[in-house]
């Protein structure tokens, strides 16, 4: 039996152990957020708003990873929001599709200010 951490090289210390999941926050907050944004520009509505403005989603899908971490979980927020009112019935297809032609002007936006 070990006394302290020390004796044990299978022990983990508190202070590695405890970084590990902070240090990977960041980045599973980053893949969730741009799932979200991913998601919604992805949709049936969304695929037809980029092909009506003669948009390249794989152009999109790019310009979203390139975004800040800021901007993009704004937008996630947004994106998120979106499709919890349209699967409940709170917005129309119609107020869908203009979110989803903002978010595209946001992305565009972002990337152009870089």
């Amino acid at each position: 039996m070990c006394v302290d951490a020390g004796d044990c090289p299978s022990v983990w210390c508190g202070g590695s152990l405890s970084k590990g999941p902070r240090q990977a926050a960041p980045a599973q907050t980053r893949q969730s957020n741009e799932e979200a944004v991913r998601s919604l520009l992805s949709s049936d509505q969304a695929q037809k708003a980029l092909k009506s403005a003669n948009i390249d989603y794989q152009k999109v899908d790019k310009a979203v990873g390139q975004l800040s971490d800021e901007d993009l979980a704004k937008l996630a927020e947004r994106s998120r929001q979106a499709q919890s009112d349209f699967a409940a019935g709170r917005i129309s297809d119609r107020d869908l599709l203009w979110i989803i032609l903002i978010a595209l002007a946001i992305v565009v936006l972002a990337l152009a200010l870089r």
